[in-house]
Parts: structure tokens; sequence; C-alpha cells
């Protein structure tokens, strides 16, 4: 907990120490926006002397907005959704990734930036996993849903830390897949209590080119509360022009009842982006 509560304040530190960004007052009602990707990557071979192998491979992503704001209420809520699956000459398809979450987050004003808050978060995956002809996992399972209570500090929709000392954790899995990612064998639930610390910021390094931080930290209560899970992602998108970007996404988790290590996940290519 002591460790969580020194991340904390480090991430206030941060967003109190950023950039300030220009005052504008914002307007009541909703504002929704968002992007639609798709990135693509090929290579071809033909008597190459050095050798490789003829790939395609292709990923689709969602990244959307749509927050609300009334008097002294603020409503944000994130969809982040993205599936890729490449084609190796001679092998049959894989998958490269696959990640769909929901992220809503309500808050009243208590003094200046700080919000009385309660937020809801769910991960889960769209297709099955295998490895080796063993299945690891499918749809729906694992599920992840985080909620509870907390308190806001938000400047902007574009920068904001929430912090939840009351948080419930229920990881949901299929009988025939346990014990893994910390539901035990027979058992299709897992229940957690603790503290929750997630923060957001996204800014542009320069013209055409933005950088969208999420991080997510979380320490159970019930057990090895040292133990803190992390799931942060960085999301950089350089735009050529109005529909071509390259787009870089690096994510990196740790969940000591999921792996004893770290997880990372980089995705990069040539992008063709719809904003709508």
């Amino acid at each position: 907990m002591k460790k969580l509560l020194a991340i904390a304040v480090v991430l206030g530190g941060l967003t109190l120490s950023a950039q300030d960004e220009k005052k504008e007052e914002p307007k009541e009602g909703w504002k929704k926006g968002g992007t639609i990707s798709f990135l693509f990557n090929q290579s071809a071979f033909n008597n190459w002397l050095a050798g490789g192998t003829n790939s395609i491979a292709g990923t689709l992503g969602i990244n959307y907005d749509f927050n609300y704001i009334k008097g002294d209420w603020t409503w944000d809520n994130k969809i982040i959704a993205s599936y890729g699956l490449t084609k190796l000459k001679g092998q049959s398809l894989q998958k490269t990734d696959d990640r769909f979450e929901f992220n809503s987050l309500a808050g009243k004003k208590a003094q200046g930036n700080w919000y009385y808050s309660a937020f809801f978060n769910f991960k889960t995956q769209m297709s099955s996993t295998d490895v080796n002809g063993v299945q690891q996992s499918h749809f729906f399972s694992p599920a992840y849903f985080q909620f509870g209570p907390g308190m806001l500090w938000k400047k902007s929709d574009n920068l904001k830390v929430n912090i939840a000392p009351a948080t419930s954790k229920l990881v949901v899995l299929a009988e025939d897949l346990a014990p893994a990612f910390g539901v035990d064998a027979g058992e299709t639930t897992r229940y957690e209590l603790g503290a929750s610390v997630s923060g957001y910021y996204k800014f542009n390094v320069m013209e055409n080119v933005s950088v969208e931080n999420i991080v997510n930290l979380y320490s159970n209560y019930l057990e090895d509360p040292q133990n803190i899970d992390l799931d942060y992602t960085v999301n950089v998108v350089m735009k050529i022009n109005k529909y071509l970007s390259a787009n870089l996404a690096l994510q990196t988790i740790y969940d000591d009842n999921a792996f004893k290590g770290f997880q990372t996940r980089e995705v990069f290519g040539l992008g063709v982006n719809y904003v709508f």
C-alpha cells in the first residue's frame, strides 16, 4: 500500500508540474470523438539470397471517447479495442493483437480540480488463444472488472489522475481453464479488494505528433499487497496527412497472478485513420 501511495504522489506531482494548457470553460453536454485505424505490414522475397519469409499482417483498432459535463458533474468514457492477424508463408494465421477495454469515470466537483469520483473498468479479449494446441484463453475468459469510489484530480480531458482506495476487482475465467490468472481449479471467479490509481495524459510533442499515456496500478489488500499490478500503455500517432499516419503502440503489464514477470506488446505500422 505504501508503494502504491508513493506512486500516486509521484503521478500527482507529474500532473501538477505538467505544462499548463490554455484554460477554456468546458461546454456542457456531450463531447464525442475517436479514430478507427488500420495498420498494414507486408514483406515479399523472390530469389533473395539473404533469406526471408513472405508475410502479411494487419491490425484494426478503435479509440473512442464520449464525455459528458453538466454543472458540477463530469462523466468520462473511453473504448479501446484492437485486433491483429499475421500470415507467414507456409503457416496458418496467427493472432498478433487482441484487446477490448471500456473505462467509465464519473465525478462531482469538490474543490478546484478535485472531484468525488466513482469508476468502472472492464477488460477482455475477443477470440481464443492457443499455444502448442493448448487453449490458454478465449472471449470473456479471462474478463476483468474493477470498480470503486475515490477522488479524481482532473485538469482537462487530456490530463487526470484517479485515486480509489476501496476498489473491488473481479476476475472471470472459464472453469476448464483454471487454475490460471489467480482463479483456483474448479472455480470461475476470483474476488479482490484493494487500492487503484489510474492516470491519463495526452499531449502533442510537435505538430502532428501526439502521445497518449494510460497507466493503471492496483494493490490487493487480501493477498500480497506489496505486489502491485501494472498496466501501462503509450500510443504515439505521427500524422502524415488527413488519412495516413505512422502509429506506434507500446504496452507493458505486470500481474503475478497471470505471469511471473512483465508482459510486453509492441505494434508499429503505417496506419489508415478515419476520425469520427
